[in-house]
């Protein structure tokens, strides 16, 4: 689809707080503020392109209150608190046209069991399967080759992209969006070992994922061995993250790709994990804690901790060995040379004769 905006559509969309300058072009894309030309729209997200505004093509460029510059001309400046967060509402819109909801209804592909219930409202697409028992919220979306396990219960205004998998008795609430992929509900690994090999241990329990949560493509998360393994209200995943049996993590977290967090772990409100890092498990990651890509986390964290490294060290500290660990090789060499200077100074004198 090709977008076809007015400097005007696009105010009224992300409402700004004034504006300088004018175009009369149709704004028909979105780029950077050095690859921008006429008709594009862009935006200083971040305070390091602050140079590039004076020189953009954009016709149309979103802007923090304090910058200071003046538009060319047929150039249209939009003043906003957070640049990012206005070209986000924006991109919803655009969204919304390019990917509309089908309407409501059931392909005639789908497999659905007698007694699962399904909203009227809801949308289930081709080759779909939803097991006995399951329930499909009001104006939820399972778009083609979605599962729906045995007694698994999805809320309202989800929506599942293709291959989306949720086990039996997993439970989804309100507004959660899974990328292609996601599997809810495969069995947590847990064995034991006895008399030499290894005893698969049954797991029982299921998972709950709370509303307003987004997961990205291929990301996983394991059932309980009893009880819930639990994501809070509000967190978003992405692609590529393992969540293993018995975890709870808290509200509106932030994990990123490929973290890997370990069974009967507690990550609280607002922790921040950063690309492949990994959590041991039976630790608790303290509320609002930060951990830098492809840390290493063994031990339980106090809340508000920021950490790097494996294993992990309080961010400030570790960075200074990082310094000092490239001046390593120098430092052996001067300590090699004051060795041999020290040696070469206890040679025994020759006897003196008087």
């Amino acid at each position: 689809m090709q977008l076809a905006f007015s400097a005007a559509d696009i105010a009224a969309i992300i409402q700004p707080l004034s504006s300088k300058g004018g175009t009369s072009r149709t704004i028909t894309g979105i780029a950077a503020l050095s690859a921008a030309r006429p008709g594009d729209l862009s935006f200083l997200g971040n305070p390091k392109y602050k140079t590039e505004v004076v020189s953009t093509a954009a016709s149309v460029v979103l802007l923090p209150p304090d910058y200071t510059g003046e538009p060319a001309a047929d150039q249209q400046f939009l003043f906003v608190e957070k640049p990012s967060v206005a070209l986000a509402r924006l991109c919803a819109r655009i969204e919304q046209l390019l990917w509309p909801k089908p309407a409501p209804g059931i392909h005639s592909t789908a497999v659905i069991a007698a007694d699962a219930q399904i909203a009227a409202s809801a949308t289930v697409g081709p080759l779909c399967v939803i097991e006995s028992g399951a329930v499909v919220g009001e104006r939820t979306h399972l778009q083609a080759q979605v599962f729906v396990g045995r007694n698994a219960r999805i809320g309202d205004d989800c929506w599942l992209m293709p291959r989306v998998s949720i086990s039996a008795e997993c439970v989804l609430k309100e507004r959660v969006r899974l990328q292609p992929g996601v599997v809810v509900g495969a069995d947590g690994f847990g064995y034991e070992f006895v008399a030499g090999r290894h005893e698969k241990v049954p797991q029982v329990g299921n998972v709950v994922i709370e509303s307003d949560v987004e997961i990205g493509a291929n990301s996983t998360l394991d059932r309980a061995r009893f009880s819930h393994t639990v994501v809070g209200e509000g967190t978003k995943i992405d692609n590529l993250v393992q969540i293993a049996h018995n975890v709870r993590i808290g509200r509106h977290c932030l994990i990123c790709s490929q973290v890997g967090i370990s069974g009967s772990t507690t990550v609280e409100d607002y922790v921040v994990l950063g690309g492949q890092a990994g959590l041991a498990g039976h630790i608790t990651v303290g509320k609002g804690s930060k951990i830098d890509g492809q840390s290493g986390i063994n031990s339980d964290l106090p809340p508000g901790s920021f950490m790097k490294g494996t294993p992990a060290l309080p961010y400030n500290l570790e960075q200074r060995i990082n310094v000092l660990r490239k001046r390593l090789p120098d430092l052996f060499k001067r300590v090699d040379a004051l060795e041999t200077e020290l040696s070469g100074s206890k040679k025994p004198s020759a006897p003196s004769h008087s």
